[in-house]
């Protein structure tokens, strides 16, 4: 909430940033987010664009000039609460948004780095996050900026003063659902997707009124669950998800399937679609659901004014190893024999890459892109995995107490070859540039049944590293042959997101706290500073008052050292945090 002595506060630095400016803060419209990756004044989406490229045309940072980039201002998130600071920082007017921890809200003057405002939601008792108390980020429309919580709720503020404007409730977070990734807009419509797969929910994709909050669809990403689209305050059924209940699920298990949609999603113009990726299906024992289990794991492609699904791509059928295809699917075209494909990459948990046809979901190419993938042993034509049965967890109906199936080693580990942490794509170099892994996985099935609001696993595990020197590896990717031109090596895992720009630069933070410049050609290491804490955020670039700045969150935590095992203990000296950073060059 904000006292008397922040409102004295935020009137002061309001005026002096709207006096530097020279006019009111304009309000963000539907064109300024489709062009947000064309622009270079503000940073008003997550991904810097629906597409989600993550790629700047800014160049006065490149690899000449960047080994003079220095800091000019850093921001403490402040309190006790410093940990796991996963957020991507939005710029409007010389203002910068960021979410925090523990579901806040920070207003930062951009050229100062002081604070104009701060929110803090009223968590309740009882919160059920899976992988840490963290928000990936807001969207900007109109004069507000809008953020999930950590109890399922959607909150739009007044952008200029941090007054809550509206908020809606998305889903119950007493049944284990929870709201940590950044929501986009498109058309005028916040769309956000849930987390809780872990808690047997069942994962849904929810468009709002940007303006007002009221509900304008809903689609369950279950296979058998009803579809709804509001119209004029009617509630009318919209199809079921999949046509009928049960049709790749075994009994009533889809009535918890999981399927989470918790990294949010893109969207591109030129086709017309949303994506979201669904997470693993409820339980981890996939003895106890035979089939494919539909929509969880997959890519989905879905018509943003209604819902419907209008195509899916399943990266893991019948997921026995938590293999959440949650990952971002990101619209690229490139030319084959004079021909523009359409298409969209994601690099999965399950350790392969996919190209697909974003107009229809159909499978261009897939590749691995870890080094070790035991569960497959490679992808059929149309990109369905070859199991490798022997390395599928085994079912505790058949060990001798029922308690406990086989041990298996898999690889990659749960926590995937890629996890949440976004990859860039440059049109300049036509490669991506992807976080990755290498781990494996001691993992074993267990009995359980579904009860709300408990953990519904019926899995155990250990985690481990394969290699003694490394475990993080950025990868540069080329989406058109599957080959990998250069390699970073990293101790740590890596666990925040990657940004590239036409300066010839891949920016990306690791957990040992440095941010990291590199060659986006060759991957030489063009320039490193430490921020005191581990980097799981995502770097943002923008140019204000004729200047180039780069601005990432620092502030160690997320999934790895609450679930990684054996790994924990390689970062377990790691020191908490929360700041954000910005850089730029010195004036000539």
């Amino acid at each position: 909430m904000i006292n008397a002595y922040k409102s004295t506060k935020l009137s002061l630095s309001l005026c002096i940033a709207l006096a530097l400016c020279g006019t009111a803060n304009a309000n963000v419209t539907d064109k300024d987010i489709s062009n947000d990756q064309a622009t270079t004044d503000d940073v008003v989406s997550y991904g810097l664009g629906l597409k989600g490229q993550r790629y700047s045309p800014l160049t006065k940072i490149n690899g000449e000039t960047v080994k003079e980039m220095r800091p000019v201002w850093a921001f403490s998130l402040g309190g006790e609460k410093q940990r796991g600071q996963e957020s991507q920082p939005l710029i409007k007017d010389g203002v910068m948004y960021i979410t925090g921890s523990y579901s806040r809200m920070y207003a930062i003057d951009a050229r100062t780095g002081e604070e104009l405002w701060q929110y803090d939601a009223r968590l309740p008792d009882g919160i059920m996050p899976c992988c840490d108390v963290i928000n990936r980020g807001a969207a900007l429309y109109g004069d507000l900026v809008i953020f999930g919580t950590l109890d399922a709720k959607i909150v739009a503020l007044n952008k200029d003063t941090g007054k809550t404007v509206w908020k809606k409730k998305v889903a119950d977070y007493k049944a284990g659902y929870s709201i940590t990734a950044a929501p986009i807009i498109v058309k005028g419509k916040i769309i956000t997707g849930v987390s809780g797969g872990e808690f047997g929910i069942v994962g849904k994709i929810t468009a709002y009124d940007a303006t007002n909050g009221q509900l304008v669809w809903e689609r369950p990403t279950v296979e058998g669950h009803m579809g709804y689209i509001w119209k004029d305050g009617k509630k009318i059924e919209n199809g079921i998800s999949g046509g009928k209940a049960g049709q790749t699920w075994p009994g009533d298990l889809w009535k918890s399937g999981g399927a989470a949609p918790w990294n949010g999603g893109t969207y591109d113009e030129e086709v017309d679609l949303l994506f979201f990726g669904t997470g693993n299906p409820a339980p981890w024992n996939s003895h106890l659901r035979p089939g494919d289990n539909y929509f969880s794991s997959s890519r989905l492609g879905i018509d943003p004014d209604t819902g419907k699904i209008e195509w899916h791509f399943q990266t893991t059928p019948n997921d026995g190893w938590d293999y959440d295809g949650v990952n971002e699917l990101v619209s690229f075209n490139y030319q084959d024999n004079g021909k523009t494909v359409k298409a969209a990459a994601t690099a999965d948990r399950n350790g392969f890459f996919y190209v697909l046809n974003r107009e229809n979901g159909d499978f261009i190419r897939g590749f691995p892109f870890a080094d070790k993938i035991t569960w497959a042993s490679g992808l059929d034509d149309n990109g369905r995995p070859i199991f490798v049965d022997e390395n599928r967890p085994g079912n505790p109906a058949d060990s001798a107490d029922g308690k406990k199936g086989n041990t298996v080693v898999t690889a990659p580990s749960f926590l995937g070859g890629k996890n949440w942490m976004p990859m860039a794509y440059s049109k300049d170099t036509e490669l991506f540039y992807v976080p990755t892994n290498e781990w494996e996985m001691d993992v074993w099935n267990e009995p359980v049944a579904y009860k709300k609001g408990a953990a519904y696993i019926g899995a155990g595990f250990t985690i481990k590293a394969i290699n003694e020197d490394y475990i993080g590896v950025l990868r540069a990717i080329d989406p058109k042959s599957g080959k990998e031109v250069w390699r970073y090596k990293n101790y740590a895992p890596l666990w925040g997101g990657v940004l590239t720009t036409a300066g010839n630069l891949v920016f990306m933070g690791n957990p040992e706290g440095y941010l990291l410049a590199f060659d986006a050609k060759t991957g030489e290491v063009q320039y490193k500073f430490n921020t005191g804490s581990g980097i799981v955020g995502s770097p943002v670039t923008w140019e204000m008052d004729g200047e180039q700045y780069v601005s990432v969150l620092s502030g160690w935590g997320g999934a790895v050292p609450l679930w990684g095992g054996e790994v924990a203990k390689r970062v377990k000296h790691f020191n908490q945090g929360g700041t954000v950073w910005t850089f730029k060059l010195p004036k000539s």
